[in-house]
């Protein structure tokens, strides 16, 4: 891909027109992926809700588009629902098949991370589905996340046991300010 190319790339807040898109891409890494431990793809009006829920609670939900057409999406939501957990997000990030390879997820957990930091979250928290993810892991790596651990064999999918890696990363001044987000 040309840098031309590359820097046409556009991240942006989702829309519900994103939805078919967002479903799609969703659906093929349920099917064929370990980033999700899914194992039916859930149909768009379950991703709407999804959605919906994620953008009505003030978190990032992002999609990086290029001529039109949706390359992949990223939000952050909560890592935990207990209030005390309220300034740790967790991150997902699912790229079409097509643009995989070419910084897509890159943009994406980059604009995500600067989004989270803008609404005061001082956490990002990546479990990432599969020790084999390689590229998950250097990506979040050269992000600023560091290793937390490894739940060895957690689930169960496309015939074998999976385990996931949990990284994190400070977002903004982190754990050394109290946090101003309110309670839910």
């Amino acid at each position: 891909m040309s840098y031309a190319a590359w820097m046409s790339i556009l991240v942006r807040p989702s829309l519900s027109l994103d939805l078919p898109a967002i479903t799609a891409i969703y659906a093929h890494a349920v099917t064929h992926g370990t980033a999700s431990f899914e194992l039916t793809p859930p149909d768009e009006r379950e991703m709407t809700r999804r959605r919906a829920a994620l953008v009505g609670d003030d978190y990032p939900y992002l999609v990086a588009e290029r001529d039109g057409d949706i390359l992949g999406y990223a939000y952050a939501g909560p890592y935990r629902p207990r209030p005390a957990y309220r300034s740790t997000v967790e991150d997902s990030i699912y790229v079409a098949p097509a643009a995989q390879g070419i910084g897509v997820g890159r943009r994406l957990l980059s604009a995500l991370i600067a989004e989270s930091e803008t609404r005061d979250f001082r956490l990002m928290v990546a479990v990432i589905g599969d020790e084999e993810s390689h590229g998950s892991i250097r990506l979040h790596a050269s992000l600023g996340f560091e290793p937390a651990g490894i739940f060895k064999g957690i689930g169960y999918k496309h015939g074998r046991w999976l385990s996931t890696v949990l990284m994190q990363r400070r977002l903004g001044p982190g754990m050394a300010e109290p946090p101003t987000r309110p309670l839910p």
